[in-house]
């Protein structure tokens, strides 16, 4: 995977009393818009913000498919101060874009890169928005364990500073169908599910070769969750634990939840009953 330039900067940092430049991952504002008005401003590391924008909307609900989308590009002009830090969505002509979707996805003036569900209306909305996914065949528990060693392959970023968020989609051959990384977590994963938006294969179809299991290098969240239930995958992988929220989502929504995937093992905390080995 080709690190990304503008996701790396240097910094100066002091060693043992000896200063040297260190890489250390970028942060800056995204401002993200349909048609105009500004939906939510998240703090992420540039590089595939098409994507990001577009993951971001598909999980809230604005957008329902690529069909939505008309055009995706960068506000301003090229030679201007902060040019592709706004970035406007303008919906396809016809298209039924669910607009006031945007308040109910609205997290206050900033989203930050660890907000969470902070500000929306309620979790009973969010719950009734993913709806059961679709059924699936049982999937291999070493799919599940070994999903971050796949994932780990996938973090140029990562290995030079040592401090950026991954996520991955992986068919369930074990796969890479898209990766990405941000600083935030949920960036990472709107920007995965972004990609596949883009190729067409995102909402997931039980199809050979498609998208099953979304792996995230952090810990799985009730958005994680969310947002693999909306794009209608069948699990989430995360290396680190799993929120009590996540869990309850994950079973309601019949997902696959495994935590803690390290070494060649993971523990199934939702789903179990769907996955073999």
């Amino acid at each position: 995977m080709r690190l990304e330039r503008k996701a790396v900067a240097q910094r100066r940092v002091s060693r043992a009393g000896a200063e040297a430049d260190d890489s250390v991952a970028v942060e800056e504002p995204l401002d993200i818009r349909v048609a105009g008005e500004t939906v939510a401003v998240t703090m992420r590391t540039p590089g595939a913000d098409h994507e990001l924008a577009l993951g971001f909307l598909f999980s809230e609900g604005v957008l329902h498919g690529l069909e939505d989308v008309g055009s995706v590009f960068y506000c301003g002009r090229a030679d201007e101060e902060g040019y592709g830090n706004s970035i406007e969505v303008t919906p396809a002509p016809g298209a039924h874009v669910v607009l006031r979707r945007v308040d109910a996805a609205r997290r206050g003036t900033l989203t930050t890169a660890a907000c969470g569900i902070c500000g929306r209306q309620s979790i009973d909305d969010l719950i009734a928005q993913c709806g059961p996914v679709p059924a699936f065949a049982p999937l291999p528990h070493e799919l599940l364990a070994h999903g971050p060693l796949a994932l780990r392959g996938v973090q140029p970023a990562f290995d030079v500073t040592g401090g950026i968020h991954a996520a991955a989609v992986l068919d369930r051959r074990g796969a890479i169908l898209a990766s990405a990384e941000d600083v935030g977590r949920h960036n990472a994963v709107d920007k995965a599910v972004g990609m596949l938006l883009r190729a067409g294969q995102i909402p997931a179809q039980r199809t050979p070769g498609g998208p099953e299991v979304l792996v995230v290098s952090g810990r799985a969240s009730f958005e994680i969750v969310q947002k693999a239930a909306v794009a209608r995958l069948a699990a989430v992988v995360s290396v680190s634990a799993a929120s009590s929220l996540a869990i309850d989502l994950a079973t309601r929504t019949g997902l696959v939840l495994a935590s803690f995937a390290r070494g060649g093992a993971a523990q199934l905390y939702a789903g179990a009953g769907l996955v073999t080995g």
